[in-house]
């Protein structure tokens, strides 16, 4: 009787972990199905990291020192740039002087920007950016020294 008892304890704690195994096996699964969708998720979310830090690379103004300043730089004009690649100051100049319908001059611009048209030194730095956009392609410049768009 003895050995019977003790074939019976081993049947029942082989059923016991045996259905323990079951247990582990489908819960081992489920870790291996969630541990693939982080690992999904971990690439989707690095994609579009790299794919936002690209975009903002683009959408923000270069800067580079010069003198020891941060100097935002104003790209040339061709296919593929637009007027968003422009730093925010210059946007602004550009949307006046497309908006004017034809010629302008620096004091006009420096009126719609709110400027002291009336003291010549305010108008000076807005004439250098003016400059830069015609140079870059953006504007032009014509002999009696008012600016246009490009066509």
């Amino acid at each position: 009787m003895m050995e019977s008892e003790i074939a019976e304890r081993i049947a029942a704690r082989r059923a016991e972990l045996d259905e323990l195994e079951v247990q582990l096996v489908k819960q081992l699964d489920q870790v291996r199905a969630e541990r693939d969708e982080l690992a999904v998720a971990e690439r989707v979310w690095q994609r579009m990291a790299e794919q936002l830090a690209v975009e903002q690379a683009v959408a923000a103004p270069a800067a580079a020192q010069v003198a020891g300043h941060a100097v935002l730089l104003v790209p040339h004009r061709g296919p593929g740039v637009d007027a968003d690649a422009l730093p925010p100051d210059y946007q602004r100049i550009l949307a006046i002087v497309r908006g004017a319908g034809g010629a302008v001059s620096t004091k006009q611009v420096g009126e719609e920007l709110g400027l002291e048209v009336a003291v010549r030194g305010k108008l000076e730095p807005l004439r250098g950016k003016l400059s830069k956009l015609a140079g870059r392609g953006w504007l032009r410049k014509l002999p009696d020294g008012k600016f246009t768009t490009r066509l």
